[in-house]
């Protein structure tokens, strides 16, 4: 039986009226936890597990698919509306979407989130069909040489294209990478930054300090500055995508859909680094780079659709090979022993018609996601008319037991009130969130791999370009590394007009002094906008223009010695 007739007869298994009812529950639960900070489709999969005893194998599978893809979902809700991931495979789409948010644009965010979210995942499970048995097989054949690689070229993209400063975004790394060391040593069994703790000697849980840093940190920061300026309700602006909303999405939904799935098939990958390279990606090719940082609408179509092409092909190693390659995977994982089920190579053989429903319930639940979700955009957006005082009251409300629910523990609850306070001074000293998490995400990982490779080689440093993925990565590192030196270096021995290599320098006689120095909107040579105070001399500026520039600064130094009391 090839694979097409297979996958109908799981679509005739999955589309029967009592396991539709599952599929349309697992996709309410889903959302709804993705919604939460901290309560994540594993943790929600993982309560349902005793309950789900009673159930048929198949109905069970069917709703912890929808649970599945229903969290991806959710976790983007709150990371667009409260700046506040619900999973950290959502914590890159924080940063464009809750600027759009916050400028009024908040359905539209919401809306190409979901439509991304269909269209990735549709493709996405097309290709688990299809393309399984070759996707696996590559992963497979990647050593750790090639997995520490790619983790390293995903610590340092990202940092360096974040934030105005790379020497603040490598210290943000560094604070991630610090956080992510806390625990015990995996190898030599140490404790590592315990203090003498107990209670962090299983490290520290990514979901309180993605909650602590992104919720509380906002929080903090918004408290702060209530009393000095007024309290604005952020407008929900036009209900649905426009026409111009649609050209800049639907080729970042493509292209993070070619960077999730095969990232999700990789037996050390995931969600995060396909996000984060395809938000660096979008970046790089959008056509609009101011406004990244600002609310560019790429910047949550590419990720979002990165986060659920990676679900589905998370689901490849583990229905293929019985190897998760996240919580989630993992307790479906052990659902599967719980059912007496055998996971690995033979379960399509063996359990063929659960598999092929599993899949088929894939394809239902994506569907469900979107007529679910789509009409309820403007209503989502709606929550952001509530004043800041409420809004972020519930925000801490929900962080806070979202924190205490992961371990159940009350330690968690002071580590996120202290990570809470570190969020609220890298807002205050401009350094950027994202390199954090991301250090805290991918740096035990890095580790691991580094030492696995270091063991094969005996201590020898050349195996850690010893396989030729590795060595394909490491010349983007390099490339990366070396372009701003680079780009300096050409704007210096590129020739220059002889007007613009004049610019800023001492005053210019004859007609170059008079109105032809005027300041202009146009891109110089060398790329960049010279502002009007680089364009004209000192010298030849109007009295009143300089008077006013002077007030400017002052007033910025003002501003500076008072704490920068605007948000």
């Amino acid at each position: 039986m090839d694979i097409w007739s297979s996958l109908m007869d799981g679509f005739a298994t999955a589309l029967t009226p009592m396991n539709l009812l599952y599929a349309f529950i697992g996709v309410l639960l889903g959302t709804a936890v993705g919604v939460l900070p901290g309560i994540g489709p594993a943790m929600t999969v993982a309560l349902l597990l005793p309950v789900t005893t009673v159930l048929e194998p198949t109905s069970a599978f069917i709703m912890f698919a929808g649970i599945y893809y229903g969290g991806m979902y959710g976790g983007s809700t709150t990371s667009i509306l409260l700046n506040t991931p619900g999973e950290s495979s959502s914590v890159i789409t924080a940063i464009e979407g809750n600027k759009m948010a916050k400028a009024g644009k908040a359905a539209q965010a919401l809306a190409t989130a979901a439509i991304g979210s269909f269209v990735a995942g549709t493709i996405g499970t097309t290709l688990l069909v299809v393309f399984a048995p070759i996707v696996v097989q590559f992963a497979v054949s990647l050593g750790s040489p090639s997995y520490f690689a790619i983790m390293m070229l995903a610590l340092l993209a990202v940092t360096a294209v974040l934030g105005a400063s790379r020497l603040r975004g490598f210290a943000s790394l560094g604070l991630g990478l610090a956080i992510g060391l806390v625990g015990i040593d995996s190898v030599t069994g140490q404790r590592r930054l315990t203090f003498g703790q107990p209670l962090l000697a299983d490290g520290l849980d990514v979901v309180v300090v993605a909650v602590a840093i992104f919720a509380v940190g906002e929080a903090l920061w918004v408290a702060a500055h209530l009393r000095r300026t007024p309290l604005q309700i952020i407008p929900v602006g036009r209900p649905w995508m426009g026409k111009q909303d649609w050209k800049r999405s639907w080729k970042p939904w493509l292209r993070g859909t070619v960077f999730g799935f095969p990232f999700g098939a990789l037996p050390a990958g995931g969600a995060e680094i396909p996000t984060f390279l395809s938000y660096v990606t979008e970046k790089r090719l959008s056509k609009h780079p101011e406004e990244f940082g600002k609310g560019a609408i790429e910047g949550v179509a590419g990720p979002e659709a990165a986060n659920n092409a990676a679900a589905a092909g998370t689901l490849t190693p583990m229905l293929a090979l019985g190897l998760p390659t996240n919580a989630t995977a993992a307790v479906m994982l052990a659902a599967f022993v719980q059912f007496g089920i055998q996971p690995g190579p033979l379960l399509f053989q063996n359990e063929g018609p659960l598999v092929w429903a599993l899949i088929a319930s894939l394809f239902i639940g994506n569907t469900l996601l979107l007529l679910v979700n789509l009409p309820l955009a403007p209503v989502w957006a709606k929550l952001l008319r509530l004043p800041r005082p409420y809004l972020y009251a519930g925000i801490l409300f929900f962080a806070t037991l979202g924190a205490y629910a992961v371990n159940l523990q009350a330690f968690d609850l002071a580590i996120l009130l202290v990570l809470g306070g570190l969020g609220f001074m890298m807002r205050r000293y401009g350094l950027p969130v994202l390199p954090l998490i991301l250090g805290l995400i991918l740096g035990p990982r890095a580790e691991g791999q580094l030492r696995k490779t270091l063991q094969l080689s005996a201590g020898d440093v050349s195996g850690l370009w010893s396989e030729p993925i590795a060595v394909v990565v490491y010349i983007i590192i390099a490339v990366v590394l070396a372009w701003p030196l680079l780009a300096k270096l050409w704007r210096r021995l590129r020739p220059r007009p002889a007007g613009l290599a004049m610019a800023g320098g001492p005053a210019v006689d004859g007609p170059a002094a008079g109105p032809a120095a005027a300041p202009s909107a146009e891109p110089s040579e060398a790329g960049s906008y010279l502002s009007p105070a680089v364009e004209a001399p000192a010298a030849v500026r109007p009295a009143a223009e300089r008077r006013a520039d002077a007030g400017r600064r002052g007033a910025d130094a003002t501003h500076a010695n008072h704490g920068q009391e605007n948000p």
